[in-house]
């Protein structure tokens, strides 16, 4: 970059930097926050880049304890672990608590990902590997990396905004042999329904767009279809795998000459 005239400053910029007298306004600037963007992909990345197959499990942070969708997450996320899987969750409360506490106890690797929020809400107590992140796509983008499955159970506005995220990737060959499963046929059911009555009725999405989801209360096939699209996939483990440059989806305009 050059600057001239009236755009010189008055000062060198290790001048100011060695100079600690002035505020702290300094870190709170765009420059800064990309450094700071950048230091929340570099943990991430350190941090996960061994932690082998996973799946990402959403669901509500309000989910209480003595709900059956807790009791149905912890059992989902140990036998997910069983399998050799581990689990990344928000971190929080909820569903996100019950599938770290599901993890934890069938000894395996527990990953919390959470994120700063205006109102407390601190890293579950089961949680083995957690990171904290003030950036939501930062953390998104850990989700995804890291792992080879989503696995949804009831949730909010949080929840929706992960489940149609990770929907777009795996939409776009973004991401591929990568299935995104709904727990819970009550809760869904209506979501689905709208979709296919209105959505993929005026044209806004394919067949093959809804068969992205699978929908189920049924644990023992959620860990099947993860098992078969990690496992299955060409003999390959996934977590490189779903990586890969896809073919572009059927519903893509044709390139003109």
């Amino acid at each position: 970059m050059t600057l001239r005239r009236s755009q010189v400053s008055a000062s060198t910029a290790d001048q100011r930097l060695l100079d600690t007298r002035g505020t702290s306004d300094w870190v709170h600037t765009d420059p800064w926050r990309v450094l700071r963007i950048q230091s929340e992909f570099v943990e991430g990345f350190g941090a996960l880049a061994s932690l082998g197959p996973a799946v990402s499990i959403f669901g509500s942070a309000r989910t209480r304890p003595d709900h059956p969708q807790y009791a149905t997450a912890t059992d989902l996320a140990g036998q997910l672990a069983r399998a050799g899987y581990a689990v990344i969750t928000g971190g929080g409360p909820g569903i996100m608590e019950a599938a770290n506490k599901g993890a934890c106890e069938a000894g395996g690797i527990s990953v919390g990902l959470g994120i700063e929020l205006p109102f407390e809400q601190r890293m579950n107590d089961w949680v083995d590997i957690g990171i904290d992140f003030r950036y939501f796509f930062a953390r998104k983008t850990m989700f995804v990396k890291y792992a080879q499955a989503f696995v949804v159970f009831p949730g909010g506005f949080g929840t929706f905004d992960e489940l149609f995220e990770a929907l777009t990737l795996v939409q776009t060959g973004k991401v591929t042999s990568f299935p995104v499963i709904l727990v819970g046929t009550s809760y869904w059911g209506g979501l689905v329904d709208w979709l296919r009555q209105s959505v993929l009725a005026e044209g806004k999405l394919s067949e093959r767009d809804l068969a992205l989801l699978h929908v189920t209360d049924d644990i023992n096939e959620v860990v099947g279809i993860v098992d078969e699209a990690i496992r299955g996939h060409n003999g390959h483990g996934a977590h490189d795998e779903h990586h890969a440059t896809a073919s572009p989806p059927e519903w893509y305009p044709p390139v003109e000459a």
